[in-house]
C-alpha cells in the first residue's frame, strides 16, 4: 500500500501530438490539481522520471511502442507490487504540489497501460485524449524532423497510421476493464471546448471550470492543408496519402475519422467509446 491515496491520481494518456500536453498543462493549473512541473525531462512527463517500467522509447519511441507486446502492462503484469507503486510515486512526488487534491502524470504510453495503473494504484482516474490518426501522422513527421538526426527514425504516414490503429484496438479492449475512465477527442477540445471540458470537470468532481482559452478551432489547419497537398501524385508523399485511402481508411472510419478530408470528424460518442460500427 502506497503512502499516498491513490484515488487523488489522475493518469493522462494519448499517442504523442495527440495534444496530451497541452491537456495535461492546462488540467494542472486548475487550482484543484497539480501536474509534474519543473522536472528537467521532456514534457515533465512522468515516465521519464520513474524506475519502474521500460520508456516508450525502449519500445521504439513514437510510431513504434504499441506494437511491442511488452509495452501493453495489464493487472497480469509481473511489475505490480507495492514496492513498487511507491517507487514510482516516490520518483513523482518531489515536483507536485502535494496540497491540491488532484495529482496528475501524464505519458503517452499511459494510453496502453490503463490496466496496470488501476492495478497499482486502485481507484486511480485514467483519461485518454484521441486525435485524428492522419493528423497525429503528419504532426509526428514534422515534429521528428526537430528532434532527431537520424531518418532511420522517421517512420512512413500510413506505418504510423497504422501504429495509431493498433494503439487504439489495444485501448478499446482495455476500456471495459477500467472502472474509472474517459476519453476525450481534440477535435471537440478545439472546436467545443466548453462540451469536452464540461465532461472532464464532472468527470473529477471539479468544482471551478478548466480555463478554456488555450483551445482554439485553428489547430490542425495547417496539417488539413499539407494532406491536401499529397493529393497531387506529383507531390513527394502523394503516394502514402493513396496508400492510407486505399487500405486503412475503413479502419480509421470505425473510430469516426475520414482519412480523405481531416475536415470531417465524427468522433463516436461522447458518453462512451464504442469504436467499432455496426
Amino acid at each position: 500500500m502506497s503512502d499516498l491515496d491513490p484515488t487523488r491520481l489522475v493518469f493522462v494518456g494519448g499517442l504523442h501530438r495527440s495534444g496530451t500536453t497541452p491537456f495535461a498543462k492546462v488540467l494542472g493549473e486548475h487550482p484543484e490539481v497539480s501536474g509534474l512541473v519543473n522536472t528537467g525531462v521532456r514534457e515533465d512527463e512522468g515516465q521519464h522520471l520513474q524506475p519502474v517500467y521500460p520508456k516508450a522509447k525502449v519500445h521504439g519511441g513514437s510510431g513504434r511502442f504499441a506494437y511491442a507486446a511488452q509495452a501493453h502492462l495489464t493487472e497480469s503484469s509481473p511489475l505490480i507490487s507495492p514496492a513498487n507503486a511507491q517507487a514510482m510515486l516516490d520518483a513523482w512526488k518531489p515536483y507536485w504540489d502535494l496540497e491540491a487534491r488532484l495529482l496528475v502524470e501524464k505519458s503517452p504510453p499511459n494510453i496502453i497501460m490503463g490496466r496496470f495503473l488501476q492495478e497499482m494504484y486502485p481507484g486511480s482516474a485514467f483519461i485518454v485524449v484521441v486525435r485524428h490518426p492522419v493528423t497525429v501522422a503528419l504532426s509526428n513527421k514534422k515534429w521528428r524532423r526537430f528532434v532527431s538526426k537520424n531518418p532511420r527514425k522517421f517512420e512512413t504516414l500510413s506505418g504510423m497510421v497504422d501504429h495509431w490503429l493498433t494503439a487504439h484496438d489495444i485501448l478499446a479492449a482495455d476500456l471495459p476493464h477500467l472502472k474509472r475512465a474517459l476519453v476525450i477527442h481534440y477535435e471537440r477540445l478545439v472546436s467545443q471546448p466548453d462540451t469536452e471540458l464540461s465532461r472532464v470537470e464532472d468527470f473529477l468532481s471539479l468544482s471551478a471550470p478548466i480555463d478554456r482559452s488555450s483551445f482554439t478551432a485553428d489547430h490542425g489547419s495547417s496539417y488539413a492543408q499539407w494532406w491536401e497537398q499529397l493529393r497531387s501524385p506529383w507531390r513527394p508523399g502523394g503516394w502514402q496519402r493513396r496508400r492510407i485511402e486505399r487500405k486503412q481508411a475503413g479502419r480509421a472510419w470505425e473510430y469516426g475519422y475520414d482519412v480523405c478530408d481531416l475536415s470531417r470528424v465524427e468522433p463516436v460518442d461522447p458518453d462512451g467509446f464504442q469504436l467499432r460500427r455496426s
